[in-house]
């Protein structure tokens, strides 16, 4: 074990941390030469957003004074939706490099991830990233990182990843600075999961690490969670692939493949053990982060609900924060009511389920969950996370919605549009503005969550011209007046289009929904109604004439009587059609009610 350093890489989205992993395996000799950039990001959606979505753990052999040493390595997501795999990774770890690029300093997500690390007493090593470039503001986010940290100047490490420049100083400082892993091998088997991924051919890797004793290949092993007895049939440590071995040790990280198929029986922060002789507990693992945003999911083909299904539960597999429940709808048929911890995750979350499982779906409003008390039930209350769930007003007692604290990090000629910005949105200043340094300033806000899930990131960056940062974080329930706005379309109420809104803002977004539905749905043969109701009244109605056939056109002579039998002959037609017709709502219609709202 004094052998073995286990570290991660955190920092703000874009500070560098996938560059450095790249110098890292290269300096280290794991790979000859990086052929590509971010090559721990192995998803095509990781590289084209520029952006880290996935953990990725990866083994390394470093020599320092004439000895040998095992680093293993957990890249990291640094965008605030994914800060469940930024917390999964800090258990499995003794160190944390935090990486803070120099030209754009301490952001939110930096002091966001910094206090997870702190808080499981992790050693934290500065780095400070792209020392290369022209514009840097050397001297002001040393003073920055020395606050942030309570370390020294000597203690951050300059480097630039890109270059390569300061590898070997930070892999020294691995090896210096952070302990080896305190476990007893002698003590019976106890690992924790803190990740598995899907594969077709063998079923669910776990990824895992090892507290105490020692994993071997063909041993029997327990899942303390659920007592599911398993054989180990191939264990083993990552490197860019799975390297098996027939043992792996107290404080190794590696993976195990039992062959289990369902995806069910695998649950991250689960303890595993040896069947024979367990251990007397389980390991206090990380928390589990409850889902914040939540939308429903259908199949564009309806015949293609089992294969959702299937594609559905291997995705959770590999994003423990990703959650789901059956749903069905009479507008859409069957599909599943999920929970996401953003907006970002859910637009990973559809993106993936298009390219990897090739399945078209389509994403009704994503909302929050909200605390109900009804008059009869005092004191007695119930989560919904489903506008169409939502009771009668004459029965509430009372409404909570979620409340979050927001940390915005920007520089202080922007204070003023951002204060404004989120008093738009309902926020209340908690604290008055502590300052970074002469230039950048942080406020923290009170703000409903629903308020910052669609656009607010956004336009942060619109007015700051992108020098603002934001993170947040659950604070409480409070109580709201909210209104549930409900659509029909051709007298037909669309339960996948109702949403809860705040009461100063109801009326506005009702008018903006009907004037929206009727550009984005198409004509039909009929003429179709569009109206919103508040509290059981129309308070907005928009009406999409009927496509006209010229029946009259072929009638070129005669009495006009001729014309008005036929006209009225396709009046009556029309009337039918309107009762029995279907109304077809294009999959754009869900997906434009996020501009709407805001």
């Amino acid at each position: 074990m004094n052998d073995i350093r286990n570290f991660c890489i955190i920092a703000h989205i874009d500070h560098g941390k996938s560059t450095l992993a790249d110098r890292l395996l290269e300096f280290t000799k794991t790979i000859l030469e990086c052929n590509r950039n971010q090559l721990l990001d192995n998803m095509d959606l990781e590289r084209e957003r520029g952006i880290t979505i996935k953990s990725h753990a990866v083994q390394m052999k470093y020599k320092f004074k004439n000895k040998i040493y095992t680093l293993n390595l957990i890249d990291t997501p640094g965008h605030v939706d994914f800060s469940y795999e930024v917390s999964r990774s800090i258990s499995s770890c003794e160190g944390a490099l935090l990486i803070i690029d120099c030209t754009k300093s301490v952001q939110a997500q930096t002091i966001s991830n910094l206090d997870l690390a702190l808080k499981k007493n992790l050693i934290i090593i500065p780095i400070l990233n792209k020392i290369d470039l022209y514009n840097l503001k050397y001297e002001n986010v040393i003073e920055e990182i020395v606050d942030l940290v309570k370390c020294k100047s000597e203690d951050i490490i300059s480097a630039s990843a890109k270059k390569g420049l300061g590898i070997k100083n930070i892999l020294d400082q691995i090896i210096i600075r952070i302990p080896p892993p305190n476990g007893d091998s002698n003590a019976p088997l106890q690992a924790i999961i803190f990740d598995s991924i899907y594969n077709p051919f063998i079923g669910v890797v776990i990824y895992l690490r090892i507290i105490n004793g020692s994993l071997k290949t063909g041993q029997k092993i327990r899942f303390m969670s659920t007592g599911h007895i398993h054989i180990a049939n191939e264990i083993g440590t990552l490197k860019l692939k799975r390297i098996s071995k027939k043992i792996i040790r107290t404080g190794d990280v590696g993976y195990i493949v039992t062959g289990i198929k369902n995806p069910k029986e695998v649950k991250v922060g689960d303890t595993l053990t040896d069947a024979q002789n367990p251990a007397l507990n389980a390991i206090k693992s990380f928390e589990e982060i409850k889902p914040m945003v939540f939308a429903s999911i259908y199949p564009y083909n309806s015949e293609k609900y089992e294969e959702l299904n299937s594609s559905i539960e291997k995705l959770q597999l590999n994003d423990a924060s990703f959650t789901f429940t059956h749903d069905s709808s009479p507008a859409l048929g069957f599909g599943f009511r999920c929970g996401f911890l953003g907006l970002l995750h859910m637009e990973i979350i559809r993106d993936r389920l298009q390219r990897e499982y090739g399945i078209s779906i389509i994403i009704t409003i994503p909302n929050v969950s909200y605390k109900v008390f009804l008059k009869n039930k005092l004191n007695k209350f119930f989560i919904i996370n489903n506008p169409s769930d939502f009771p009668d007003m004459e029965k509430l007692q009372k409404v909570e919605e979620p409340y979050v604290i927001v940390t915005i990090v920007s520089k202080k000629e922007y204070l003023g549009n951002i204060i404004s910005l989120c008093f738009e949105k309902r926020g209340n200043m908690i604290k008055n503005q502590h300052y970074l340094t002469s230039e950048k300033i942080q406020i923290l806000f009170e703000m409903p969550l629903s308020e910052i899930i669609f656009d607010f990131y956004n336009k942060l960056k619109t007015i700051s011209r992108g020098y603002a940062s934001f993170d947040y974080n659950f604070l409480n329930y409070r109580k709201s007046d909210l209104k549930k706005i409900i659509v029909l379309i051709n007298h037909q109420k669309i339960d996948p289009l109702s949403l809860l809104v705040h009461k100063d803002k109801a009326f506005v977004i009702a008018k903006k929904i009907c004037k929206e539905l009727s550009i984005i749905i198409p004509k039909h043969q009929f003429s179709i109604p569009i109206q919103v109701s508040i509290s059981g009244k129309i308070i907005a109605r928009e009406t999409i004439k009927a496509l006209r056939k010229n029946v009259t056109d072929k009638c070129y002579g005669g009495d006009i009587t001729r014309k008005r039998k036929l006209l009225e002959k396709q009046k009556k037609g029309k009337k039918k059609m309107r009762q029995i017709g279907k109304v077809e709502i294009p999959a754009s219609a869900f997906i434009s009610f996020l501009k709407v709202k805001n």
